[in-house]
């Protein structure tokens, strides 16, 4: 593969995987090069100036990450989203050129099919059906007055049991010989 490069690159063409969208819903593909801020900055002038109600986000192979931060930015500026991923596999076809070809013939490309996994992620002002596949219900919003900057413990599954006497740390004590070579001995003892 050294004496290849890679010519072009094409997507397969998938419909989204959510029934009942509007006609006009926007889908926001995300490219491994695409800048989060150009992205975000769309998304959120369609979704408060144009009164979108639903927004969808793509993005497959090393764009995935970036789709999921999109969608998490997107839910903490605009609260109350509901949320439906979708994970699928999605079809890449490469053709790279042989940058050394024989001399008596022509150069000779090479053609390659990879499957990649993809995600589509489905923002919505309205409720979806929370039975389905991949819901995610809106976080709760926080009351006014109520301290967010602290920690969340909404990820504690049970609660940490008060520290035992006998763990905790002990005093220790260290005892130096007054020996004039340093050769002194130490000891260490617990309280």
């Amino acid at each position: 593969m050294e004496n290849f490069r890679k010519v072009r690159s094409s997507e397969e063409e998938m419909p989204l995987p959510f029934p009942d969208l509007p006609p006009d819903v926007v889908e926001m593909k995300v490219k491994e090069g695409s800048k989060i801020r150009n992205l975000m900055n769309f998304a959120m002038a369609q979704m408060e100036l144009k009164g979108r109600r639903q927004i969808v986000f793509s993005g497959c192979g090393r764009a995935v990450t970036k789709t999921i931060t999109c969608v998490e930015i997107m839910k903490r500026k605009l609260g109350g989203l509901h949320q439906v991923t979708k994970v699928r596999y999605k079809t890449v076809l490469e053709v790279w050129e042989n940058q050394d070809p024989p001399p008596d013939g022509p150069a000779q490309n090479l053609t390659v099919h990879k499957n990649v996994p993809s995600i589509c992620i489905l923002l919505s002002r309205d409720p979806l059906d929370p039975n389905q596949t991949g819901y995610q219900p809106p976080e709760p919003q926080h009351e006014a007055g109520e301290d967010t900057s602290g920690c969340s413990t909404t990820g504690l599954k049970r609660q940490l049991p008060p520290p035992c006497e006998e763990l905790l740390p002990k005093k220790l004590q260290v005892q130096v010989s007054d020996s004039p070579r340093g050769s002194g001995t130490t000891a260490g003892q617990l309280d």
